[in-house]
């Protein structure tokens, strides 16, 4: 049975390397249901989670299983890149050569038994990891981190860097905005108690949506953070809300 579980915020957060033995990894959190759809509550699943290259059953690129814990609404959290790896090394994935899909198989009973699967493209690479293999030079590139404290439209500085709002704040993408080429991204955070609001102009559309607009509202000591991918000349998709 296929997506028989519900995948909430695939891109919460990537971590990279801080210390000399600190693993690469990716946070993923997701709704567990039975095939019943009733949810899994306060239990062990078996989780076998694979990275497909170019396609939903392309080439398997990483492969790992865990055993994460649902708590009273069937949510788990976990970090892809800590379980035990089956194959592929995390922190070599060539995130610049995607696209790339996630396919999770779930055990609700804690085994190794994997019966329901759900396969889901990751629809923005996390710009820190594809930094990582994207450059020609081979070393490694940061995100710029740029301050966001009152509205504007969207500029070249904010490709591929960090959109930090502390301050609610509209950023507006603009009709042609030639300068930003398709599948590249911008982080987006609202720090705070901030709210990031991100506002379509006329013709153009967020998720599909004309002139549409989505929101990141932190609450005072955390952060609301996504991604936007350019997927065409004036359309994007904004994960993470």
């Amino acid at each position: 049975m296929r997506l028989a579980h519900t995948l909430l915020l695939l891109f919460v957060t990537v971590t990279l390397k801080v210390f000399a033995q600190a693993p690469e990894k990716m946070s993923y959190q997701a709704i567990m249901r039975a095939q019943d759809n009733s949810l899994v509550v306060n239990s062990r699943v078996g989780l076998r989670i694979i990275i497909h290259q170019s396609t939903s059953t392309g080439t398997v690129a990483y492969q790992e299983t865990q055993t994460p814990t649902t708590n009273a609404i069937g949510l788990v959290s976990l970090e892809i890149g800590t379980g035990t790896v089956v194959t592929g090394d995390f922190s070599k994935i060539a995130w610049d050569k995607g696209p790339y899909f996630i396919e999770t198989q779930v055990d609700v009973k804690g085994g190794v038994n994997y019966d329901i699967t759900g396969v889901t493209q990751l629809l923005s690479v996390p710009y820190a990891l594809y930094a990582k293999t994207a450059g020609t030079s081979g070393a490694p590139v940061k995100a710029v981190i740029i301050s966001f404290t009152s509205s504007r439209n969207v500029a070249v500085a904010d490709i591929n860097n960090t959109i930090e709002c502390t301050t609610s704040a509209t950023l507006t993408l603009t009709a042609d905005f030639g300068s930003m080429l398709v599948g590249e991204t911008i982080n987006l955070e609202a720090h705070n108690g901030a709210v990031l609001t991100i506002q379509a102009a006329s013709g153009v559309s967020i998720n599909y949506n004309a002139s549409g607009s989505a929101k990141f509202t932190s609450v005072s000591g955390n952060v609301r953070f996504g991604f936007l991918r350019k997927t065409s000349a004036n359309s994007y998709i904004i994960s993470g809300q």
